[in-house]
C-alpha cells in the first residue's frame, strides 16, 4: 500500500462508494479535499450559501436514493448547512455533510469556529462523528453510507480535523456500502393479504422513503388486484400516479375532508413505509395513539418505527420493494370495491376542480393547469414551505415517479437548490418559491447560471409570509404584525445574475411568459403578482378574518 494523505483517502472512498457530484461551499478547513477532488472526476458544485449546498444534497438522496454528498467548512459553515440536515432527518433521506473541522491539537481551546459536531448534530443526525486518524477514514466513510442508507434513512455528519486531512497515512480501501434489503416472512404476508382481502374500508397510504419505480409499479398492480384505494402521505405524491382511478389523494396539510374521514372511519390501513407523522395524520387525529382505532398494518425498514407513536396490527420490518414485490406475486383477486373507490375518487375530483371565480388578475390554479399540460410528465417539481405550495399540491398532477422534492419537515427555501440539484443530475426542474421563500436561499439561482442550468423558477408574491399571516389572522384579526414584505423585482433579479426574467400579473400572461422563459435556454424567474387577498385556494384572507372575528 502506497502513503496517501487524508484528503486523497477521503475522495477515493467517495468513488468507490459510487459517488458523481458534490456540491460545497469551500473553506481553508479541508482544502486537502478540495485538492483531491481537483482531478477525481466527481463533479463539483460550488455553491453560494452552505443552506443551499446542503439542500442541493438532500434532494439528490430523495430523487435517487443514494446518499447526497456535502462538504462544508466549519463553524458558521456547519451550522449555516443545518437546515439542510434536518431536512433529510425528518424526510428520511440519506445524506453525508462533510464538515472541515479545527486541527486535533487545538480542541478544547474555543479555537477558531471550534464546534463540537458530534453534540451539535447529535439530534439532528441519524449519526455524527469526527475522524481522528486517516487510517480509519475508509473504515468510518463506509460507515457513514451503511448509516445514511440502510433502516430508516438519514443524514450522517463526518467531522475532518484539517490536520488530519494532511496527515499521510497506509490504509485499505473500504468496499462499496451495502443496502439491506430483508423481505417479510411467509406467515406476516399472508396475514396481511387476508386481512386487505376482508377489509370492507381498507386504505392504503405510500410514504416515506427507499422507495423505486418498481415498488409503484408493484403497488399499482397490487390495488388492481386487491381493489385498493391508495392514498399519499404529504409530499410524497410521485409515490402513486394521479390520473389512476385508484388514486383517492394525499393526506397533507389541509387533507381533503372527505379524504380525512375516510382514514379515519377505515377498517385496515397499510401504511408503507411513512411514519404517519403530523402532517399527514392530521394532527395525530386520524388515528388513535397508541392503538389506533384501524386495524393497521405497518410496514417499515426500521424496527425501531414500528410501535414507536402507533401500535400496529401487524408490524413488518421491511422495506417497501421487498413488501410490495412479495405481495403483488401473492395477491388474491379481491371483490371489486368500485363503489367505494368511485365516490373517494368523485371527492377527489371535486377538489381538483380549479375555482370557476379565481380571487384577482392572475389564478394560480389556472397556472397549474397550463403546467399540467407544458411540463413533460418527468420534470421534477421542486417547493419550499409556503401557502403557494397548496395549489401545486392540490393542482399539478404527478404521474411519474422521482419528480416530486419537497421537504416533509415544511423548510422554506427549498426550492430553488432542490431544482439546480436536480439538474446536476441531468433533470428537467421547476422550482416554486413564495417570495418569503424565495429569498431564503434565492442566491443559488447564481449557481444555475454558473453550471448553465435552465432551471425555471416560479416566485409567487402577494408581499407577505403567507401562512403566518394565515394562522395570524385566525387567532388576531386585524392584527398584522410581523408578516409583511416589500419584495425586488424578481425578474429584475434573474437578469442582474445573468438568466432570463419575466413579470405576471394576469392569467392570460403566463404561458407567453413560460413560452419566452423556455426559449431563451437560461435558468428563468419568472415573477408571478397574486392577489393578498388570494391567501388560500379554499378562502381569501378577508374570510379568514371575518370567521375569526364571529
Amino acid at each position: 500500500m502506497t502513503q496517501r494523505t487524508g484528503g486523497q483517502i477521503l475522495v477515493d472512498q467517495l468513488k468507490i462508494q459510487g459517488v458523481k457530484t458534490v456540491s460545497c461551499v469551500p473553506g481553508e478547513s479541508y482544502l486537502a479535499v478540495l485538492d483531491a477532488l481537483y482531478d477525481s472526476g466527481i463533479d463539483v458544485t460550488i455553491c453560494r450559501q452552505e443552506g443551499g449546498a446542503a439542500i442541493m444534497a438532500e434532494a439528490q438522496g430523495k430523487l435517487t436514493g443514494r446518499p447526497g454528498v456535502c462538504f462544508v467548512t466549519r463553524g458558521p459553515g456547519a451550522t449555516n448547512a443545518s437546515a439542510g440536515v434536518h431536512i433529510a432527518k425528518q424526510d428520511s433521506t440519506p445524506m453525508i455533510l462533510f464538515v472541515g473541522q479545527i486541527a486535533r491539537w487545538m480542541r478544547g481551546r474555543e479555537a477558531f469556529q471550534e464546534v463540537d459536531y458530534k453534540q451539535t448534530f447529535g439530534d439532528l443526525a441519524k449519526w455524527a462523528v469526527e475522524i481522528d486518524d486517516p487510517a480509519r477514514l475508509s473504515e468510518i466513510v463506509s460507515r457513514a453510507f451503511h448509516v445514511a442508507m440502510n433502516g430508516r434513512p438519514g443524514p450522517v455528519v463526518v467531522a475532518l480535523p484539517e490536520d488530519m486531512l494532511t496527515e499521510a497515512s497506509e490504509t485499505q480501501d473500504a468496499a462499496a456500502a451495502q443496502v439491506f434489503a430483508p423481505v417479510p416472512s411467509q406467515p406476516d404476508m399472508a396475514r396481511a393479504l387476508e386481512m386487505l382481502t376482508d377489509a370492507q374500508r381498507p386504505l392504503v397510504i405510500a410514504g416515506g422513503s427507499r422507495w423505486t419505480a418498481q415498488a409503484v409499479d408493484d403497488l399499482v398492480a397490487l390495488c388492481e388486484t386487491m381493489s385498493l384505494p391508495v392514498a399519499v402521505s404529504f409530499r410524497r405524491q410521485s409515490y402513486f400516479p394521479s390520473d389512476h382511478p385508484n388514486f383517492v389523494g394525499d393526506l397533507g396539510v389541509g387533507g381533503d375532508p372527505a379524504l380525512v374521514a375516510y382514514a379515519t372511519s377505515a377498517d385496515v390501513v397499510l401504511m408503507l413505509g411513512g411514519r404517519f407523522s403530523e402532517m399527514p395524520s392530521q394532527g395525530y387525529t386520524a388515528m388513535d395513539i397508541p392503538v389506533p382505532q384501524q386495524q393497521l398494518i405497518h410496514v417499515h425498514p426500521d424496527t425501531s418505527e414500528l410501535g414507536r407513536v402507533y401500535q400496529p396490527t401487524l408490524g413488518i420490518a421491511c422495506a417497501v420493494p421487498e413488501f410490495l414485490a412479495s405481495a403483488r406475486a401473492q395477491a388474491p383477486k379481491t371483490v371489486p370495491r368500485a363503489e367505494l373507490i368511485a365516490s373517494l375518487r368523485a371527492a377527489l375530483d371535486k377538489r381538483r376542480t380549479i375555482p370557476a371565480q379565481p380571487v384577482g388578475d392572475l389564478a394560480l390554479g389556472e397556472v397549474m393547469a397550463f403546467l399540467n399540460d407544458a411540463l413533460p410528465d418527468d420534470t421534477v417539481i421542486c417547493n419550499g414551505a409556503g401557502n403557494y405550495a397548496t395549489w401545486v399540491h392540490r393542482f399539478y398532477q404527478f404521474t411519474k415517479f422521482g419528480t416530486q422534492a419537497a421537504p416533509t419537515s415544511g423548510s422554506m427555501g427549498y426550492g430553488v437548490p432542490a431544482a439546480v440539484g436536480a439538474a446536476r443530475l441531468g433533470r428537467r426542474a421547476v422550482a416554486f418559491a413564495g417570495d418569503g421563500c424565495f429569498l431564503m436561499h434565492g442566491q443559488e439561482f447564481a449557481t444555475a447560471v454558473q453550471y448553465d442550468l435552465p432551471i425555471l423558477v416560479i416566485v409567487i408574491d402577494n408581499g407577505m409570509y403567507g401562512t403566518i399571516r394565515m394562522h395570524q389572522e385566525r387567532e388576531y384579526p386585524g392584527r398584522v404584525s410581523g408578516t409583511q414584505l416589500k419584495n425586488p423585482d424578481f425578474a429584475a433579479y434573474a437578469r442582474a445574475f445573468g438568466g432570463h426574467g419575466e413579470r405576471v400579473e394576469k392569467t392570460a400572461d403566463f404561458a407567453p411568459a413560460y413560452d419566452r422563459a423556455m426559449a431563451s435556454g437560461k435558468p428563468a424567474i419568472i415573477h408571478c403578482l397574486i392577489d393578498p387577498e388570494s391567501l388560500t385556494v379554499d378562502r381569501t384572507l378577508s374570510q379568514i378574518r371575518a370567521a375569526a372575528q364571529g
